[in-house]
């Protein structure tokens, strides 16, 4: 197993729960935006996985996948992209370049409750290869036959039809729906990383997509604004650890924010800082 070393929680934990642990994993050094090092990479074969990333979670950058999927490809390695809300960049042509490569992977993991809004336990797989999964998941016999049972995809027997509501929303936005909330989102999240630096605030992160890393100065400063600004309610974000220091997490994701909610938020830093 290839991880970088600024992998999701989520990606150990999967790990965890599939027997492989934390001493197979080899974690791949990072640039300052948390991109994987195709240098760094050890000698792949056949039974390497690696497991690449469309959009970090602190600051959404995106690995060159496609150069790692070229690298993979010529011995056989499986290529996996974590693209919790970073794979939906392919779905607007001015960001679609941010995940070149992923198309070539094996296998894709995304999320719905970020952008899309749906309930929070909801995720899906993408992958080119039926076989593998079924051959793991699938219990008993009946469940190999020609038609698709849901119960031999999955770790469950039986949960409820969180597709319905992926279908649901993707119905309700249509293609260019879809295409325009991300862009619009990403260019507010544009517009608030300008209006911090404009504030005084440090924005440590190269803005991509629609994440936003916000400091104060040192980690006590940083950390007395995440809860100021918590405690006002005028804004909710959340407290996060990047390359040793404390930043708080803006992440514009609703399709409703609008650029008074930009300029709401900015503001609302500018009172908790002065405020601690």
């Amino acid at each position: 197993m290839i991880v970088s070393e600024c992998v999701h929680d989520s990606v150990s934990k999967a790990l965890m729960v599939l027997g492989l642990g934390r001493s197979r994993v080899t974690a791949v050094k990072t640039d300052a935006q948390g991109r994987m090092s195709v240098d760094g990479l050890p000698p792949l074969d056949g039974r390497t996985l690696i497991c690449t990333q469309a959009g970090h979670v602190h600051t959404g950058a995106f690995d060159p996948i496609g150069d790692i999927t070229d690298r993979a490809a010529a011995v056989g390695a499986w290529v996996h992209v974590d693209g919790a809300f970073g794979l939906w960049a392919r779905a607007v042509p001015a960001l679609a370049h941010l995940t070149a490569g992923s198309e070539r992977a094996d296998s894709w993991a995304v999320d719905m409750h970020k952008w899309l809004n749906v309930p929070y336990d909801s995720g899906m797989v993408l992958t080119r290869h039926d076989h593998p999964i079924r051959k793991a998941m699938a219990a008993w016999s009946p469940l190999l036959q020609d038609e698709r049972q849901p119960a031999a995809y999955t770790l469950e027997q039986s949960r409820r039809a969180r597709g319905v509501d992926l279908w649901a929303s993707l119905a309700f936005l249509g293609r260019e729906g879809l295409a325009r909330m991300i862009e619009e989102t990403c260019a507010l999240a544009a517009g608030l990383a300008d209006a911090c630096s404009q504030a005084g605030l440090e924005v440590a992160n190269e803005v991509v997509l629609n994440q936003v890393l916000v400091s104060a100065g040192d980690d006590e400063q940083t950390e007395a604004l995440l809860r100021a600004v918590n405690t006002e309610g005028v804004i909710a974000c959340s407290g996060a650890r990047w390359k040793g220091r404390s930043y708080l997490r803006l992440s514009v994701s609703c399709h409703e924010t609008t650029a008074a909610d930009i300029e709401a938020a900015v503001q609302a830093l500018c009172r908790g800082r002065a405020e601690r």
